[in-house]
């Protein structure tokens, strides 16, 4: 008997609430609904912000970032890297670049800086290749990816098969998201036939759980943004 009363009294207790929170749900459904009706406008980061994230979010996964101004900071960063380099095992000598009419015009300047350069070679030639240079057609800042496609130039070996990439990117080419860069990459009603999204340098956990890199393409990365 006392548990049935007990029951009852905790019944009738919700009911008496529920009743009395009635215009309350009112008030909150039209508040929502009220602003709910009013557009949120889109946050767009400014580009400054968005060289910076994709600055950090690539040294996040060890690749490397340098912001120049124009040409001709862009031939001096390309020159430092490979001077930096001829210390360690890579030692570069021999130059492979895309066919994109933005890396052509870099090819007589960095020259002297190697033995060789030469654009696009063959693949089976790569191999023997150091350095791989060629621009990129986007880039997202919220996770350091590179974006290259196919259909713009001869990028995908280039920037795959040598131990390092050194990746050419314009600063208004950097978006925030994914689904942002895709839909600046959406033209005519179609996408590149191949996109490679490059995220840091190559690496593979999965001989013996062991973190390798540079196993299925370059150990170096370096990315050169330009404004």
């Amino acid at each position: 008997m006392k548990i049935t009363n007990a029951r009852e009294e905790i019944l009738h207790s919700i009911r008496t609430n529920l009743a009395a929170s009635v215009v309350f749900d009112v008030n909150y459904t039209t508040d929502h609904a009220a602003q709910n009706e009013q557009p949120v406008p889109a946050l767009k980061p400014n580009p400054e912000s968005l060289v910076e994230l994709f600055a950090e979010s690539l040294e996040a996964v060890d690749g490397h970032c340098v912001v120049v101004e124009g040409h001709a900071e862009t031939v001096e960063a390309i020159k430092k890297i490979i001077a930096g380099l001829r210390s360690t095992k890579l030692n570069p000598r021999r130059v492979a670049v895309s066919d994109s009419l933005e890396i052509k015009d870099l090819i007589e300047s960095i020259s002297s800086a190697v033995e060789e350069v030469e654009m696009t070679p063959i693949a089976a030639d790569l191999f023997s290749f150091d350095v791989g240079i060629s621009s990129v057609q986007a880039g997202i800042a919220e996770t350091g990816t590179l974006v290259l496609e196919a259909d713009r130039e001869r990028n995908r070996l280039v920037s795959l098969v040598p131990p390092v990439h050194i990746a050419i990117l314009d600063a208004s080419k950097i978006f925030n998201t994914l689904g942002e860069t895709l839909a600046a990459l959406y033209r005519d009603g179609k996408v590149s036939q191949a996109i490679t999204f490059i995220s840091g340098p190559s690496r593979t956990a999965d001989i013996e759980l062991t973190l390798a890199i540079g196993v299925h393409g370059p150990q170096e990365l370096f990315v050169i943004i330009r404004r």
